[in-house]
């Protein structure tokens, strides 16, 4: 676990959140969380020489910083300052931070289900520390009430930060795309052209001409493979008996009536091509109005694709143009009669 640790130099209050990684992706996210909690930023930010922010070190403290991590700093309006190497004095109140929430937080070791359950727990505990700890320098308040004063000089937070780490991916025949040992899948139209895979701190988001073609919770665990049932549904058309068997959709959890009718379907032969024509519905009037289209079908007591496509095609069609009335001006005072007789005139003699 890697614990990110941010401290407003005036207050002292402190933000800590833990992460599975010290990437810089995580970085990021560490940096718009607390700004949001904070309800602002400073103006100048003194950092450590890590590789997530820092490319080249010079003499002093000139230093060449990477350029996401410059346009983080420009979001936020943060002027870094880098620390002199193997000079942690520099930052004494950050170093002091660490070992204080590793004495006093961490011990002893904790153990909780998921890193929102910790992180949660973490905010809670920096921030009671804040309300029951007197401020070093102004002693009769506390670095709750210090840190509630400083917030109206602290710059304005500009909202979130779009706090990703790019790289290049090609998509495979199985609309997957490889990422940090795992795979991802994505439209099946994706297939065969090069695409641009977006890493959060929490999720993977899969781009393609800039256009949104996957996303994914991201998962840090090794050679796993994280699908969407609903990329695959194209394919279904020309394969539908993968529905049944297909690894995609072993473990597809469908909204109750459109399971209901699923299950009714597997005793049918073609059961598996009505499936999926219903499914490619999804794509055109939405999910709830698709599922509340197969709950209409089965109060009637019927399951089959054409009665939902029709039922879908009705709600689909707008209502019938409203009868105009006529003005009296457009009334005619000698109406035609229908007098169909006329036209054996128009007969020739046999």
């Amino acid at each position: 676990v890697k614990v990110a640790h941010v401290r407003l130099c005036h207050s002292r209050m402190m933000y800590v959140r833990a992460y599975p990684r010290e990437t810089q992706e995580m970085v990021f996210d560490a940096h718009d969380r607390a700004f949001a909690f904070f309800g602002g930023s400073c103006t100048r930010g003194i950092y450590d020489n890590m590789k997530t922010a820092v490319e080249t070190v010079f003499v002093g403290k000139e230093r060449q910083y990477n350029r996401r991590f410059q346009q983080m700093c420009s979001h936020f309006l943060v002027e870094p300052v880098a620390c002199t190497p193997a000079s942690g004095w520099e930052k004494g109140q950050v170093e002091n931070q660490v070992n204080l929430v590793r004495e006093r937080f961490f011990t002893p070791r904790l153990r909780f289900k998921s890193y929102d359950e910790l992180n949660g727990w973490l905010l809670d505990k920096c921030i009671s520390y804040a309300r029951a700890h007197k401020h070093v320098d102004q002693t009769e308040r506390t670095i709750w009430e210090v840190f509630e004063e400083e917030k109206a000089h602290l710059v304005g937070y500009p909202g979130k930060f779009d706090g990703f780490h790019a790289i290049q991916a090609s998509i495979g025949k199985t609309c997957l795309v490889r990422f940090d040992n795992n795979k991802y899948s994505v439209l099946s139209t994706a297939v065969g052209r090069p695409a641009e895979i977006h890493a959060y701190a929490d999720r993977i988001v899969i781009r393609q001409n800039g256009v949104e073609i996957g996303q994914h919770e991201r998962c840090f665990g090794r050679g796993e493979t994280i699908y969407n049932p609903w990329h695959y549904v194209p394919v279904l058309t020309r394969k539908p008996g993968a529905l049944r068997n297909g690894a995609p959709f072993l473990d597809w959890v469908l909204p109750a009536s459109m399971e209901h009718v699923r299950r009714k379907l597997k005793s049918m032969h073609d059961g598996d091509r009505q499936m999926v024509s219903i499914l490619e519905c999804v794509g055109i009037d939405g999910l709830p109005t698709v599922e509340a289209a197969c709950q209409e079908a089965l109060d009637q007591g019927v399951f089959s694709a054409a009665v939902i496509i029709n039922i879908l095609a009705r709600k689909r069609d707008p209502q019938p143009a409203a009868i105009l009335s006529i003005p009296d001006a457009l009334h005619l005072t000698h109406e035609p009669s229908a007098d169909c007789a006329r036209y054996d005139s128009l007969r020739r003699a046999s």
